[in-house]
């Protein structure tokens, strides 16, 4: 029995031990460990990017992409500005998307046109830990000189085309075209069936040959507009875009949120995006079209090739130089229309828009 005895009172003791172990431990870490637990973040918080980009000419949205989420009680018309020369503040209101880290301006009002204006993010603007910007961010651009309203781009024969290419089409998986389908000068389709086509297949015949010719001509005459252009750049994610004339030098990307075009109550209102180098969408991604905005009147130029990520949700006419690329599962309500290379398809649902 005193075994016994002894042997519990050494399992008690090593209980114990485990317990005050536990308590200093715990203790130890009120004192030390952040309410975070980790590291406190002290890192003050910077702007990326704005649009219209400092020094440009052209404005259809202003706005502010940040580093990081912002506390956006501190993101308002105080901590974000937009004047004239002379500090004539321009009315308006602001949000904060807590997805894209975005801030956005918009006027009370329609800007003036060819004037200067000064935008302002302060330091009073805070990231979600508290920390506020280093200093104001401050930065300049003009309005166009002349109003941004667009005639539409003639198609003409290439209009009824839902994909037409230079070299091949191709496709995997159960892509669905309503629309014709063209091919000049090559000659090499693949993957129908079991992709569908509605619509009539043009393989270097003369309506095939013909919309070529057309669909150059479209091309040109979209890259060539210089009405109003409005400068942009980069990621469009999460922006709302009225009609106009959209001038990109480099790439532009739909990414870390949709896009939405927004014709403000016309039903003809035309949307023209001029890119000098490539297309693309993220997976997932949509183009909203908004105040009576079709498909039909919204037309990409793509100095290069346009790439539409998986699942995602495309509008209006892709006129591209070399190729175009859809992903598996995304969709286009438009035209896909290369003038160079290959259109390649996966499984999607491609649907001429509506005149």
């Amino acid at each position: 029995m005193q075994n016994l005895s002894n042997y519990f009172k050494i399992i008690n003791a090593k209980w114990l031990g485990v317990i005050l172990l536990a308590f200093v431990v715990a203790g130890c870490g009120d004192d030390e460990t952040p309410p975070s637990g980790g590291t406190p973040d002290t890192t003050p918080p910077a702007v990326s990017s704005t649009n219209p980009a400092n020094g440009t000419t052209g404005v259809a949205v202003i706005t502010v992409a940040f580093t990081e989420a912002m506390d956006a009680s501190t993101v308002t018309t105080t901590t974000f500005t937009v004047g004239r020369p002379g500090v004539i503040a321009v009315p308006g209101s602001v949000t904060y998307d807590g997805a894209s880290f975005v801030a956005t301006f918009t006027p009370t009002s329609g800007l003036p046109l060819s004037t200067a204006f000064v935008a302002t993010i302060t330091s009073g603007a805070k990231d979600v830990a508290g920390n506020a910007l280093s200093s104001n961010y401050v930065w300049n651009f003009s309005s166009a000189a002349s109003s941004a309203s667009q005639a539409t781009i003639i198609l003409g024969g290439a209009g009824s085309f839902v994909v037409l290419a230079g070299s091949t089409v191709t496709s995997t998986g159960a892509t669905a075209l309503t629309g014709d389908l063209g091919l000049s000068p090559g000659s090499a389709i693949t993957g129908f069936p079991p992709a569908t086509l509605t619509g009539v297949s043009h393989i270097g015949d003369a309506e095939a040959v013909q919309a070529k010719l057309d669909l150059t001509t479209a091309y040109n005459e979209a890259a060539g507009r210089t009405v109003g252009p409005v400068t942009i750049a980069g990621n469009l994610g999460g922006l709302t875009l009225p009609p106009g004339l959209y001038k990109s030098p480099s790439s532009l990307a739909i990414s870390s949120g949709d896009l939405t075009l927004d014709a403000q109550g016309d039903a003809n209102a035309v949307f023209i995006f001029q890119i000098a180098s490539t297309l693309t969408t993220t997976a997932g991604r949509k183009v909203v079209l908004s105040g009576g905005a079709r498909a039909t009147n919204i037309f990409w130029q793509v100095g290069t090739s346009a790439t539409l990520g998986t699942t995602s949700v495309f509008k209006g006419t892709i006129l591209a130089n070399q190729s175009i690329t859809l992903n598996t599962g995304a969709s286009l309500e438009g035209r896909a229309l290369t003038r160079v290379a290959a259109v390649a398809l996966a499984g999607n649902a491609v649907v001429r828009p509506t005149p």
